[in-house]
């Protein structure tokens, strides 16, 4: 259980989390036919942003100030999934007249519109992340994404708050 105390490995753990849900999000993708939302592809950069963020972490091995420094920026990456995430959920509760009109494909809007542009219309959302297409015991997608994003939560503070030793496991 030793190795489990050190920062380097608990980093390296939370990357490979990155790994199998961006797995599950491609499985989803292109083996079940289901086409993601501006707010799916929002939140898949978010798990990207948190897993090379671990990968960095883990193999710099950073000192007590940097590991916090690390654990500080998942923190910020997780907490804005869970908006991201949220305000997903928020529009599949919406009434069916109350829903934001329908946005191109992300392609056609790379390229009709400038990025920022791109961005909020994306962060914004649209009446495609309001439909429920798949479920897992009875959890839409956005629902499991803000489970998955408070687990990096809990774990990014976990690794903020927790005491490391600092040997390396190579040795």
């Amino acid at each position: 259980m030793q190795l489990f105390s050190q920062s380097r490995t608990l980093f390296g753990l939370g990357f490979l989390g990155c790994l199998l849900l961006m797995g599950v999000a491609f499985y989803l993708q292109y083996f079940m036919g289901l086409e993601p939302c501006p707010l799916c592809y929002v939140q898949r950069v978010i798990v990207i942003a948190f897993g090379v963020i671990s990968l960095l972490a883990a193999l710099h091995n950073p000192a007590t100030v940097g590991r916090k420094i690390y654990a500080f920026l998942l923190i910020l990456v997780a907490s804005s999934g869970i908006a991201a995430a949220g305000r997903q959920i928020w529009l599949q509760q919406l009434p069916k007249d109350q829903l934001p009109a329908c946005l191109p494909s992300l392609e056609f809007m790379l390229e009709a519109f400038p990025l920022q542009e791109v961005i909020a219309k994306m962060l914004h959302g649209s009446s495609d992340c309001a439909e429920v297409t798949w479920t897992f015991f009875g959890f839409s997608i956005a629902e499991l994404s803000m489970l998955g994003f408070i687990m990096m939560l809990l774990w990014s503070l976990m690794l903020l708050l927790k005491r490391f030793t600092r040997k390396s496991i190579f040795r």
